[in-house]
């Protein structure tokens, strides 16, 4: 069960007792017990966050952390950075997937360190596992590091990795409303990135729709408007990113 999302069902049996059916809910002794478990899981996740934060400080790099449900285009994004960005600022990525290395295999090659985590059983990275592997995929030198989380946008923004902020992606066929649907990962997002927007025309995507859900959760949300298939919109983020540095 995840603790964030609330999966899982509350402890109830059934019984017959002279002829009458009788129900036992335990709903409230169950949910005081998930309640303080969650409780103690973020706050041995945010200890990890917290020395995260510092030892990256300490360095000079800065963290983002990228969530999006699947199929939002992060790794395509990811991608077009790398190669732009090659030669130019030193980038590193960690990516986590539930299972195969198959994100970290499109990213190798582009000039960036990267380390692929995988979280089996979990919907999200965690700081724990961010801590682990901070050593081995920042090298001397490293001015930019991308957290690629687990598709999902509901758990991994309950979980502070200790990057300096989370960005949000939301790709067109996804429709325009997720962000009223999915408040808290929008709210919580320095920015906004909408992507694929070369289908937006054939999908008959309102992009000013998005844009008024969007200022809705976070009123002055910063947003870009891109496709990494085909270069629209990229030149504002590349440069947004080297702004970050400076």
């Amino acid at each position: 069960m995840c603790l964030t999302c609330g999966c899982g069902e509350a402890n109830e049996h059934h019984h017959t007792h002279e002829g009458d059916a009788h129900h036992h809910h335990h709903d409230d002794h169950a949910h005081t017990k998930t309640v303080t478990l969650e409780q103690k899981v973020l706050a041995e996740n945010d200890t990890y966050a917290q020395n995260n934060r510092a030892w990256l400080a300490e360095r000079g790099i800065v963290a983002i952390n990228l969530i999006s449900a699947p199929g939002s285009g992060k790794t395509l994004l990811l991608e077009k950075t790398l190669e732009a960005l090659n030669g130019k600022i030193k980038c590193a990525v960690i990516t986590g997937d539930q299972q195969t290395d198959r994100d970290a295999q499109r990213l190798a090659g582009k000039g960036a360190k990267v380390h692929q985590i995988e979280t089996i059983s979990s919907c999200h990275l965690d700081a724990h596992q961010i801590a682990h592997t901070l050593p081995e995929v920042c090298e001397d030198g490293t001015k930019l590091l991308f957290i690629e989380n687990v598709g999902n946008m509901v758990c991994p923004t309950a979980f502070d990795l200790g990057e300096s902020f989370k960005i949000a992606l939301l790709s067109t066929p996804e429709g325009e409303d997720k962000p009223i649907k999915y408040p808290v990962l929008f709210a919580t997002a320095k920015t906004i990135v909408l992507t694929k927007m070369d289908l937006a025309a054939a999908l008959e995507w309102d992009l000013p729709a998005c844009r008024q859900y969007v200022q809705q959760v976070q009123p002055g949300a910063y947003t870009f408007e891109l496709s990494a298939k085909t270069g629209a919109g990229m030149d504002a983020w590349l440069d947004y990113l080297k702004r970050l540095i400076q």
